[in-house]
């Protein structure tokens, strides 16, 4: 498996760290992490209609990509589940390049 894994999420599970790395809660993605063991090379794509898109157009769009890994426990796994109490593991991504898509 060459390619990296697709996936898509929304902007609201986003947290940025201030170490430019993005956690996202993952309840499911059983596939991203079977892929992820094979290849961690990831691209995510998500939505926001708060952020104001080209043109003017309310809403715009992400595609981000970079390496991942999942976290099961320890300081990321406890920050993100009391804002996500539904989560089983966090997805990191260790951001390589980000473009707004619309």
């Amino acid at each position: 498996m060459d390619e990296p894994h697709v996936t898509n999420t929304w902007n609201s599970y986003l947290v940025v760290q201030e170490d430019e790395k993005i956690l996202i809660p993952a309840a499911g993605m059983h596939s991203t992490e079977t892929d992820v063991k094979k290849n961690n090379r990831v691209k995510v794509t998500l939505g926001s209609k708060e952020v104001l898109g080209f043109n003017d157009y309310q809403g715009t769009g992400f595609l981000i990509e970079g390496t991942a890994q999942f976290i099961e426990s320890g300081s990321k796994y406890e920050l993100m589940k009391e804002k996500f109490p539904f989560l089983t593991r966090v997805l990191e991504i260790t951001v390589t390049s980000s473009k707004q898509l619309l």
